[in-house]
């Protein structure tokens, strides 16, 4: 039996704004943007650059419940991890890009963390573990 998490859903206020920051900010890939005309709304896909594991799907929030919820998906605890192989290079291209740190990186038994926001305040870790 083989199975894995393909996309992990992200709940944005709008569509792109969402991925000028994912693009932009962290510097990933936009692999899809279809218009579903069915359900009026699109299918927004975006990676992080190299990866081979799960994406995440921006999806609009669409009723004031899944508003609520922007920015909090988690109750303020680190939402995402993204792993690098160069903590320093993205760390110092993150900052550069404006993207806002929460805790400064710190030397773990694990490896490099330090926290970030993404542009609705959702916790992120970003991580180089120790191989």
């Amino acid at each position: 039996m083989s199975q894995s998490i393909v996309n992990i859903s992200l709940v944005v206020r709008d569509y792109d704004e969402a991925i000028d920051f994912f693009t932009k900010k962290l510097s990933f890939d936009l692999i899809e943007d279809t218009y579903i005309k069915e359900q009026d709304k699109r299918w927004v896909v975006v990676v992080p650059k190299g990866s081979k594991g799960a994406s995440i799907l921006l999806a609009k929030a669409s009723k004031a419940e899944q508003e609520s919820f922007i920015g909090n998906q988690t109750g303020n605890r680190v939402f995402l991890f993204l792993g690098t192989d160069d903590f320093w290079r993205d760390y110092e291209k993150m900052i550069k890009n404006g993207v806002e740190f929460v805790r400064e990186p710190k030397e773990q038994e694990y490896g490099i963390v330090a926290v970030f926001k993404d542009l609705y305040g959702n916790l992120w870790d970003l991580v180089q573990y120790k191989k």
